[in-house]
């Protein structure tokens, strides 16, 4: 009889870990920030590349035309495949390109922007990381296009020809 009540009891119990085990992996847990539209951006100080010099994001980000930031790496290959999409963006005179260097070494920097080209009007540095969490990114490449200090789309991933093309019909 004890052996009847045990075999019931453990089919009963491996009944009820399966059940949630499967619903687990029926479940999508992918992980996606909240894309806020028309949010301020942060406030926050930032090197520039290549100088000691801190800047104030409100001096930078306060103008009446469009700006795209690009956070990007050397060491980050999807920013390498897009590169040539914003040194091509950059020619457009309606928006102005700011990237934001994320972890990367500057020198390492210097020699990626000088082998591709470097499309960005100005380049702040974000060594530990901070100033990207701060923006809502979670990796890197990420883009967000700002107006009026606010931002207006965000970009996760590299940029591809549609994604330009997005950005110019917003833009004009």
């Amino acid at each position: 009889m004890k052996n009847k009540i045990f075999l019931f009891v453990s089919i009963f119990i491996f009944i009820i870990i399966f059940s949630v085990f499967y619903k687990g992996l029926n479940k999508i847990n992918i992980y996606s920030p909240k894309v806020e539209l028309n949010k301020k951006i942060p406030q926050y100080s930032s090197k520039l590349i290549n100088s000691d010099k801190l800047v104030n994001y409100s001096e930078i980000f306060n103008y009446d035309h469009f700006i795209l930031l690009n956070i990007w790496s050397s060491w980050c290959v999807p920013c390498r495949e897009e590169h040539e999409l914003l040194m091509n963006l950059s020619q457009q005179r309606n928006i102005r390109l700011i990237g934001l260097n994320y972890k990367d070494n500057v020198i390492s920097a210097q020699k990626f922007l000088d082998e591709l080209g470097n499309p960005f009007e100005t380049i702040l540095v974000d060594i530990e990381g901070v100033q990207a969490i701060e923006w809502g990114a979670f990796g890197v490449p990420e883009s967000f296009l700002i107006f009026k200090s606010k931002v207006v789309k965000k970009y996760v991933g590299p940029l591809n020809e549609n994604l330009i093309n997005e950005i110019k019909l917003i833009i004009k």
